[in-house]
């Protein structure tokens, strides 16, 4: 069968350093960072006492107070995000299928603050087994998709993708493959995380995931720095109206880009460190190229996964140099992460928002927080050190890599008629 192509038409952000799409991608371009002292809760005594947190967010502006205590956090950025995005695509204004429009959301945790509550409330009470009714509905990560598709009437596929850091990728991917199987017209895709809890904290500072830069949060997430010394946690959300190329046209939408292929890998190797040789991260970039139909040379920019952590900068570069040769010199490589912190399954959803922009604006944001070249890595390439660049980018290419070695790759291209 012939398949179908895939345009986004819609994008909405909920990020740690903008709480809609054009504060978004304005402080991407403009290098912010969005680390800073943890406000939700006491940090004190915890070894990292900084995130990147959602800022100035009261959610009563966009759901009402009742509906608002149903969801939890991660719920409740999911419902902004998609809002934005769908309303961007002016989705609900062409009178659509309902039936045709699917929902395909990623988180990699789900209602931590929810289960963290509850379960405080419990072993700290009097025994009595006295429960929120809404505690598993607001904890399983499913429920984003499916609140999204009860507020708008989406009767299409409806699900949440989970795997660590790469589930709003694969979210993405799954979303491109419904809609050019013909399977669906519409989907709304992304994902969203709230780990920005002492359970959360604590169980990352436990793995010695994290930095501990907290003299100089802003600048603790430096990816291919030689002195990086683990991720920062971010929170928020992304989504991207994904759309059959034909039922976009009908309809006069707006395109913001083409996606054209996706790719996935399992490193087979560890619970939480990459293959040393970027194996898993290579062979998902190159099922991508496959799937797209490309070269390695039309490729312009690569929006790493790029955690900031001592040994998955190195294997993702190892991964870059093995698949693009010699092209990886002439590639724009960078990582926002330096800027928005590692938002874990919403990662992906946010990166791709990044990519899709910068090929349609034709220029690159920054890695910020680069201060020393790190020998390990070769300092030729590219990485788009500390400030934007400007440059023709048809296509572009965005990584996000999981815990249990799950590895994603979505390709986007400059949207031609």
């Amino acid at each position: 069968m012939e398949l179908k192509r895939v345009v986004v038409t819609g994008l909405g952000a909920l990020t740690p350093i903008g709480n809609t799409l054009d504060e978004y991608w304005k402080a991407l371009i403009e290098g912010k960072s969005g680390a800073a002292p943890i406000t939700q809760y006491d940090a004190s005594l915890f070894k990292t006492q900084f995130a990147c947190e959602i800022k100035d967010f009261n959610v009563e502006d966009y759901i009402d107070r009742k509906e608002a205590r149903k969801l939890d956090r991660f719920s409740q950025f999911a419902m902004v995000s998609a809002t934005e995005a769908i309303a961007d695509a002016a989705l609900m204004e062409s009178n659509p299928n309902l039936d045709r429009i699917g929902v395909i959301w990623g988180s990699g945790i789900g209602g931590l603050k929810t289960f963290q509550d509850e379960a405080q409330a419990y072993f700290q009470g009097d025994g009595t087994p006295r429960f929120n009714p809404f505690f598993i509905p607001k904890m399983i990560a499913d429920i984003a998709a499916g609140h999204i598709s009860i507020k708008y009437g989406f009767r299409g596929p409806n699900y949440v993708t989970v795997s660590a850091c790469a589930s709003s990728t694969n979210a993405l991917i799954d979303a491109f493959n419904y809609i050019r199987l013909g399977k669906a017209d519409v989907i709304v895709s992304g994902g969203s995380e709230a780990c920005v809890n002492e359970m959360g904290m604590g169980g990352f500072n436990a793995l010695k995931a994290l930095s501990t830069r907290n003299e100089s949060p802003e600048t603790a997430s430096r990816p291919f720095d030689v002195d990086r010394d683990g991720f920062v946690l971010g929170e928020g959300s992304g989504a991207l109206i994904l759309e059959e190329y034909e039922h976009a046209k009908k309809r006069g939408a707006k395109i913001y880009a083409e996606v054209i292929g996706g790719g996935m890998s399992g490193d087979a190797y560890h619970m939480t460190a990459p293959h040393p040789e970027g194996i898993g991260a290579r062979n998902t970039m190159i099922a991508a190229l496959e799937d797209a139909n490309i070269k390695p040379e039309e490729v312009d920019y690569v929006n790493v996964h790029g955690t900031s952590t001592p040994l998955g900068d190195i294997a993702e570069v190892k991964a870059i140099q093995a698949v693009f040769g010699d092209h990886a010199y002439n590639l724009n490589i960078s990582s926002t992460k330096s800027m928005t912190g590692h938002l874990l399954g919403a990662a992906g959803a946010i990166e791709a928002i990044a990519s899709v922009l910068a090929v349609k604006n034709d220029i690159v944001p920054p890695t910020i927080n680069h201060f020393t070249d790190d020998p390990e890595l070769d300092n030729k390439l590219n990485f788009t050190f500390n400030k934007a660049q400007e440059r023709v980018v048809n296509i572009a290419l965005s990584n996000t890599f999981g815990f249990g070695g799950h590895n994603t790759t979505l390709i986007v291209r400059k949207f031609k008629g």
